[in-house]
């Protein structure tokens, strides 16, 4: 009698059943089309977790997980998807860090709300920042009046940062350059 040990399928276990370039490309397809629909979010979206955020993450993963794997379910084939997915990951961090024109391609840039005190209105329409977004964007850096604000920005994350007018002395260095020239005041 055969041990039930040598009796597992290992070589449908541990080998995936398509090519192994099927298991290289198929990742990269999908990462590359979640990054171009999520580029195309708004920066707000990313940032607030609320139940249905939840959903979307765990319902898109599971729609999205018979193209990544197709047919296979061996595990020398997952892993192959999964370190094509860190490479990717890696290799684009890597590449905006060092190329500003791909990095606006890729993560926007972050936007002014807010200059001297003043909503600049167009931008908070046009990225769907609402007023109660941003004041409590404000009050989570104690903030009490919008007189107060230099600069308020909202980051490629979703979140608002904020420059107060009494923090600055000089030029600002940490504004986009694209945003410096434009509002130095």
């Amino acid at each position: 009698m055969e041990h039930a040990l040598f009796a597992l399928p290992w070589h449908e276990m541990l080998l995936p059943h398509p090519s192994w370039a099927e298991k290289i490309i198929r990742p990269i397809l999908v990462y590359v089309a979640l990054l171009i629909a999520f580029r195309f979010m708004s920066k707000r979206d990313l940032t607030q977790n609320t139940t249905f955020d939840l959903l979307i993450v765990l319902l898109l993963s599971n729609v999205v997980q018979n193209a990544l794997i197709g047919e296979d379910n061996s595990i020398l084939g997952a892993l192959v998807g999964a370190i094509t997915l860190l490479l990717m990951s890696t290799l684009l961090n890597r590449l905006t860090a060092k190329n500003l024109p791909l990095r606006r391609l890729l993560e926007g840039e972050p936007i002014l709300l807010v200059h001297n005190g003043r909503l600049l209105d167009e931008n908070m329409r046009k990225y769907a920042v609402s007023r109660p977004d941003l004041n409590a964007g404000l009050r989570a850096q104690n903030m009490i009046t919008l007189e107060d604000v230099r600069y308020a920005f909202l980051e490629l994350d979703g979140s608002i940062s904020v420059i107060r007018k009494s923090e600055q002395s000089g030029p600002p260095d940490c504004m986009p350059p694209e945003l410096a020239a434009e509002y130095m005041d």
